[in-house]
């Protein structure tokens, strides 16, 4: 019997897992069918369990309902506890086990493919939502010189500071970056989803190797576009951390970690 996966958000319309799992089944011989499901507001937990009980052996969660994915796993892992947030579920009998792959799979793409190892860098995170809970951990083992957060919410951003409590990491404020200057600039904020720009100095890309844009699609976003006209040589959106955390997810799944580089040049839309 084919085994079923599925990611499940809301809306879902938008998703690319489905082809990212169905490339990843057919280049490593995996017998799998990936579908998506428009998650219910008012009954998560019920399309889950349904899920689970018609075979499904694992989820991938996408917005809104990554807390809740949290909230309703027996056996979190660590990664999944400091983010408070859940990107995919493992179903083992009564056992529901969840992981939050979203920081490695962005680490790994900027070291791996993108060829921008952190040790020994000064790093800049624009955001203290989500994206950025998940990627602490990662980031901080990777060991940077230095790991600066910003939020325009800076009691957000101080508490997420105070509860990882890691000498390496930092809590600025926006305006107080206008004599700092980082390797790499990293934009977590939803601001490039509406077409805005995050309230960042230009100067802070004045040494920068890599700007790198969460959002992933939106081709040349207003922070990609400052950084290009600061001189940034090299560019990137989130399509390869998206590629890279499911294979993540696939390989947890499945035991098997598929190539990313061909399906990261299928969904790549260049940057201009």
């Amino acid at each position: 019997m084919t085994d079923q996966y599925a990611v499940i958000g809301r809306p879902i319309n938008h998703t690319k897992s489905p082809l990212i799992h169905g490339l990843f089944a057919a280049t490593s011989g995996q017998d799998l069918e990936y579908g998506a499901i428009e998650g219910s507001l008012e009954d998560f937990a019920g399309d889950v369990h349904r899920f689970c009980a018609q075979g499904g052996r694992g989820m991938n969660i996408t917005a809104p309902f990554k807390l809740q994915a949290f909230q309703l796993a027996t056996e979190p892992s660590e990664r999944a506890r400091l983010a408070k947030a859940a990107n995919a579920l493992k179903f083992e009998g009564e056992r529901v086990l969840a992981e939050n792959f979203d920081g490695i799979g962005l680490l790994r793409d900027i070291e791996v493919n993108l060829g921008q190892p952190l040790a020994g860098k000064r790093v800049l995170l624009l955001g203290a939502g989500g994206a950025v809970r998940g990627a602490l951990l990662p980031f901080l083992a990777a060991g940077p010189a230095e790991l600066v957060m910003v939020n325009r919410d800076e009691q957000k951003a101080a508490g997420l500071a105070q509860e990882i409590g890691h000498p390496l990491l930092r809590v600025s404020r926006y305006e107080a970056l206008e004599e700092e200057r980082f390797d790499l600039v990293i934009n977590a904020t939803s601001a490039s989803l509406v077409g805005e720009l995050p309230p960042v100095p230009a100067g802070v890309f004045d040494r920068a190797v890599l700007a790198y844009e969460l959002a992933y699609g939106k081709g040349l976003t207003p922070f990609l576009r400052l950084a290009k006209e600061q001189g940034v040589a090299q560019l990137a959106d989130g399509v390869g951390m998206l590629v890279e955390q499911a294979a993540e997810a696939f390989a947890w799944w499945r035991g098997v970690r598929p190539e990313t580089r061909p399906v990261i040049d299928q969904l790549t839309i260049p940057l201009q």
